[in-house]
């Protein structure tokens, strides 16, 4: 059975990101997103259970949003403005009885995604 997992870990200050929200969508094939599920990362950056599994998790194309711009608002120094708000991820999942863990790695000027096991 296959499932849907990530974390977010803030590699400017080599921490998790706690409370970061995170929803995601399934996106159709005209382009418009359906909402699937709303979570928040815990103190360790991971989300407590996987954002989508079982018979809920199907081929097709997904976006996980990471809303960090309130993450960053609380991190910020008096002199560094708020530059990243919400980073989209979009994907493809062609075998929905496999493991997709998609992390997201954060400073505040930049971010980087990959597909992690």
């Amino acid at each position: 059975m296959g499932l849907l997992t990530t974390h977010v870990l803030d590699t400017a200050n080599g921490i998790p990101a706690p409370r970061v929200k995170i929803e995601l969508y399934a996106v159709t094939g005209d382009g418009a997103f359906s909402a699937l599920n709303t979570m928040l990362t815990n103190d360790d950056g991971r989300c407590d259970s996987a954002l989508l599994e079982g018979d809920a998790f199907s081929v097709g194309v997904y976006e996980l949003r990471f809303h960090v711009g309130s993450y960053f608002e609380q991190q910020r120094k008096p002199d560094m403005p708020v530059f990243l708000n919400v980073v989209p991820v979009r994907f493809q999942v062609s075998d929905p009885n496999e493991h997709f863990h998609v992390p997201l790695l954060i400073s505040p000027f930049g971010y980087t995604t990959y597909r992690g096991s």
